[in-house]
């Protein structure tokens, strides 16, 4: 593999956040090849033997997962033609080619998951599993019992799909927005702001807070964690709103 940050090289291994892991080098608790770091910017590969306060660290396999909270204004495209910032420019240069898991509009915020394994990809964004991802919406005006009952039962969009029963959950009603919880079990290109401007209710804000089982928490936007492979496969799971 080529060469990767050392604080990313920690972070994959597991030890750390990338944030802790530049902590570590700064106060000396790291050594590569038995030479202790203080370089941030310093490039490590597998073939060099990193130590944590005196404990070799590993990555523990070639295949990576990230889960990323994608703030607005980013899109979820490797590469852009218009040099708008991509999630591969949060990530950085880890040292292997990641892929999205599906997409989030360029206005949309929340989650999404970028990895090297394709078997993983086709089983998260294959129609046969129904992945579960959790939203919250603000819509203008106030949805009424007739609207949540169409959300949840299907919608038409695009002319001619309906759109598989939802889940919704109304969160809190303002004079003029309504904060709304949907579950979906699909992706389709702009699928919930579709769902919301047929019945006559545009989103002001979208974001996603759940992939499967796995929540936001406390992931700020434009911060990501690593998953562990059981982690990322076990986001096939059903789920229940609450």
């Amino acid at each position: 593999m080529e060469g990767i940050r050392l604080n990313s090289y920690i972070a994959r291994c597991g030890v750390a956040s990338r944030r802790k892991a530049d902590c570590l080098i700064r106060d000396g608790h790291v050594f590569v090849n038995g030479e202790k770091v203080s370089d941030m910017g310093i490039k490590v590969t597998t073939k060099d033997v990193v130590k944590v306060d005196g404990k070799i660290i590993k990555m523990p396999c070639d295949k990576v997962y990230i889960l990323l909270n994608k703030p607005t204004g980013v899109i979820t495209s490797c590469k852009d033609q218009f040099d708008r910032p991509t999630v591969i420019d949060i990530v950085g240069d880890i040292g292997v080619r990641l892929h999205t898991v599906g997409r989030l509009d360029y206005d949309t915020s929340g989650l999404i998951i970028l990895t090297n394994d394709g078997e993983l990809t086709n089983m998260l964004t294959h129609p046969k599993y129904h992945v579960e991802k959790t939203y919250v919406a603000k819509v203008k005006g106030q949805l009424t019992n007739q609207d949540v009952y169409q959300l949840e039962n299907g919608i038409v969009i695009d002319d001619e799909y309906k759109t598989l029963p939802a889940r919704i959950k109304i969160l809190q009603k303002n004079k003029d927005t309504t904060r709304v919880k949907i579950v979906i079990r699909e992706g389709k290109n702009r699928q919930i702001r579709k769902m919301f401007k047929n019945i006559g209710h545009k989103v002001l804000l979208l974001e996603r807070v759940q992939i499967g089982n796995i929540k936001i928490n406390d992931l700020k936007k434009g911060e990501f964690r690593y998953l562990s492979k059981q982690e990322a496969y076990g986001i096939i799971k059903p789920l229940s709103i609450s």
